[in-house]
Parts: C-alpha cells; structure tokens; sequence
C-alpha cells in the first residue's frame, strides 16, 4: 500500500459520518479534522488543539448565519402575504430557498390589527407544511407583523422556539 493510501477513505468516511449525524455534528468534527492536519503538519499539539477550537467556533457560526437568513426567508414570505389581507383575510404563503431544502408552505389568516402609534400592525396565524404527500407535517404558529414603509416585516422577537430550534 502507498503511503497516504487510506486518507481517501478516511475523508469519505469522515463525509458520510458527518451527512448521518446532521448539521449540529459538522462544527465539532470540522474543528477535529482541522486540529488533527494542523497538529500533524506542525508537529505541535497546541497549534493543532487552536486551529481545533477556532476550526469548531467558525464552521458553528457560519452555519448559524446559514440557518437565521434560511429563517428570515421564510419570514418574510409570510409577512409578504398577510400585510396587505385585512382581519379575517387568509391566503397561501410559500417560500422558496437557493438550496432545495426545507421549501415550505402554508395558509395564513391575520387575526387582527394591532393599534400602535409608531407603525400599523397585524396579529397573524400560520401553518407550516414540511414535506411532501402523506409525509406532510402541518403546524400552526402564531407571529405580529408590522409595516415599514412599504413593506410588511416580522415583528415577532419568535413566534414559537421550537420552530425555529437552535437558532434560538
């Protein structure tokens, strides 16, 4: 066998590691592959152990940059359906992401106006449907909007935390 023979394997074993155990193990086994090569390439434990940590803390932090702008998406998808409906008004929302992935939808009705001297606003509900056919999930959330401007933003700090789960 040549030498560095099996490090193709091991990258693709670390790849379909990190694919099953989702998107909260990819940091840590990040920050493990960059220590382990910057340890092993320096020859000093230290260097590896902070390229580690710092590897660990970026990939955790771009991935929940990744995560909140996916969010705001959606929530601007919603708010751009019920601003113009007025109380009692329903309509179908639908959001549409770059990747493919967690494209939702769902029905609206906005519930109420909310009298606020700085900006017009609403009381929403919503349901999110994930997936497809009978796999279908539906949920129902409640969320305020308000307008500014010309546009209608979300206005709720969250409207449930399960929903929106570690971008908490």
């Amino acid at each position: 066998m040549r030498p560095g023979g099996g490090r193709g394997a091991r990258l693709l074993a670390l790849a379909a590691l990190s694919a099953l155990a989702g998107c909260k193990a990819i940091p840590p086994i990040a920050g493990l592959a960059g220590g382990a090569a910057a340890g092993g390439a320096t020859a000093n434990p230290a260097v590896g152990f902070a390229v580690g940590v710092a590897t660990d803390a970026a990939v955790d932090a771009g991935l929940r940059y990744y995560g909140r702008s996916r969010q705001h998406a959606e929530q601007d998808a919603i708010a751009a359906v019920a601003g113009p409906l007025p109380p009692g008004g329903w309509g179908l929302w639908r959001i549409r992401h770059t990747i493919p992935i967690g494209n939702e939808h769902g029905e609206l009705e906005v519930v109420r106006l909310i009298d606020n001297p700085l900006a017009p606003c609403k009381e929403i509900v919503f349901s999110v449907t994930a997936g497809q056919g009978t796999k279908a999930a539906r949920a129902w959330y409640t969320a305020d909007i308000c307008r500014e401007a010309d546009n209608w933003h979300w206005a709720s700090a969250e409207p449930a935390v399960p929903r929106w789960g570690f971008l908490q």
